[in-house]
């Protein structure tokens, strides 16, 4: 005896089920199944796809839309309709990396950064450390290199990254294999955003050709 199955999957629009169809003599009596059903390898199985309506292919790609949906008119704010506005919005100045930002003149008359702004500052740059001199508040750096002439080619990356912001820091070149720097503002007795940028540009130069290669142990 030939048995047919309705495999139907479920979709947010239409109500599917699956049927097992079983032929007899006089009827097609329907049974519902929640899951499809598994015949023997001996029956000749068919399976097929209806929607659960007069239309027995069913509109599988769309519905009609609900007359509150219509009144709406929801089909005029939708993200592709040709008359939506786009908008491309530029960045806030706060919202990009301080080794995005350029240095800006500092005014004699503005206040240096307080120790907890430039605590919170200081999250945002590596391997500096925030000391506190009788001049007011610095930022200091120290790089431990191969040798002499890795120290110095360093203070000139250093040089050539800092050069266009016209805020310096202060490099020493120490037992022939270390590097500091300093930086901070003399104009105002301390720090101000520009030592920060310009220890962000620092820290983003290339140093691992410089430095003491690690021992690999078997």
């Amino acid at each position: 005896m030939a048995t047919t199955i309705i495999n139907v999957c479920v979709c947010p629009f239409l109500r599917f089920s699956s049927i097992s169809i079983h032929p007899t003599q006089n009827s097609l009596p329907l049974v519902h199944h929640p899951h499809p059903l598994v015949l023997g390898t001996q029956n000749r199985i068919f399976t097929k796809t209806a929607a659960m309506g007069s239309d027995l292919l069913g509109d599988f790609g769309a519905r009609d839309p609900f007359p509150a949906e219509v009144e709406s008119n929801f089909a005029e704010k939708v993200l592709g309709n040709v008359d939506t506005e786009h908008k491309i919005l530029i960045p806030k100045l706060s919202a990009l990396s301080l080794s995005q930002q350029d240095c800006a003149p500092i005014s004699p008359f503005q206040s240096p950064i307080s120790e907890d702004e430039a605590n919170k500052l200081l999250r945002k740059i590596v391997g500096w450390r925030l000391l506190t001199e009788e001049g007011g508040l610095r930022l200091k750096c120290l790089w431990k290199l191969r040798d002499f002439k890795c120290g110095v080619e360093l203070i000139n990356r250093i040089y050539k990254v800092v050069e266009a912001t016209g805020h310096i820091p202060n490099l020493h070149l120490e037992q022939s294999n270390q590097v500091r720097a300093e930086l901070w503002t003399a104009s105002i007795g301390g720090l101000s955003m520009n030592d920060f940028i310009v220890a962000a540009k620092i820290d983003e130069i290339k140093t691992s050709d410089l430095v003491p290669k690690k021992r690999v142990w078997a």
